[in-house]
């Protein structure tokens, strides 16, 4: 496979990030603060949802669905997210696979996202990616972030539209464009929680976090992975009106808000990535996912 040249933005042209989700509701928990920063220095966003998140279970209990689908009322929670943090959007058109539960677990429903071949579910991301030509692309790890089968396939459908959409040999209707760098989120890690944790218990508040660092599984921490810490304190605000527009998922009484801004900005003031990928060389540690793409 062939690639074309990275093509790095031009004076007094915008830049340009695709963020790859797997549901709506995704790009507010993962790296929204972030988005609104870029958003407010002019930057170009687009965010696509792969699936609908139609499978998904209500975990707000005093959101009532009514006689509308659910289905329906995410799109309408994404059209409201998006609005608030500034960003376009777009639907990637597949079905959510929902989380298989039981031990063994059940085979993942025929024709949903992560069912089917990789090839059709990632060749609309090509099509996206040489119509938008990000120069930074955003997603989840080889993970998913979390064991979500619409998370790892989400992360799968990311490479691929990364090597795929630079590759000339690769025929659609557009032409090629090389992102120039891809991130991963790495918003959810052991350190910060336990940063947070503590900073709870220490101002003589109740943390919401403790069963989960119970049961918390010790493997490799997302944090000695992160390469970019991105100061968006400031932002945390538009990030948590983002997050309240999905009802169905977020009780806006719930462990997401817990801890108290002054908190997080004296805690943990950054949203973490790792770069993963990048046409341009390795710059780390970094402050900034365009280090080294933008103009003088």
């Amino acid at each position: 496979m062939s690639e074309i040249a990275v093509s790095l933005p031009a004076p007094g042209e915008s830049l340009r990030l695709l963020a790859v989700h797997a549901h709506p509701d995704d790009e507010s928990s993962k790296g929204a603060a972030s988005t609104a920063k870029y958003i407010n220095e002019g930057v170009e966003i687009l965010v696509v949802s792969c699936t609908g998140g139609e499978r998904g279970d209500i975990l707000n209990e005093s959101f009532e669905l009514g006689d509308r689908s659910i289905f329906e009322v995410r799109r309408e929670e994404m059209a409201r997210a998006a609005e608030v943090l500034g960003i376009q959007h777009r639907w990637l058109g597949f079905e959510d696979s929902g989380w298989p539960d039981g031990d063994p677990k059940p085979p993942l429903p025929e024709g949903c996202f992560a069912d089917l071949p990789l090839e059709h579910v990632a060749a609309p991301l090509v099509d996206i990616v040489r119509e938008f030509r990000p120069h930074v692309i955003t997603t989840y790890d080889e993970n998913g972030g979390y064991p979500h089968p619409d998370h790892i396939r989400t992360h799968e459908v990311a490479m691929y539209a990364w090597h795929k959409a630079a590759d000339p040999e690769f025929v659609t209707n557009l032409p090629a464009w090389a992102i120039a760098k891809m991130y991963y989120h790495h918003t959810f890690s052991k350190e910060r929680v336990i940063a947070l944790h503590q900073a709870l218990l220490d101002a003589g508040l109740e943390s919401p976090y403790a069963e989960w660092l119970d049961n918390w599984e010790d493997t490799e921490d997302a944090q000695s992975r992160v390469t970019a810490r991105i100061h968006c304190a400031e932002y945390f605000d538009i990030r948590d009106e983002a997050l309240k527009a999905h009802a169905t998922q977020i009780d806006p009484q719930g462990s997401w808000f817990a801890v108290p801004h002054e908190l997080q900005i004296e805690i943990w003031p950054t949203e973490d990535y790792e770069l993963a990928l990048s046409r341009t060389g390795s710059i780390e540690p970094e402050d900034d996912l365009f280090n080294g793409l933008r103009n003088s």
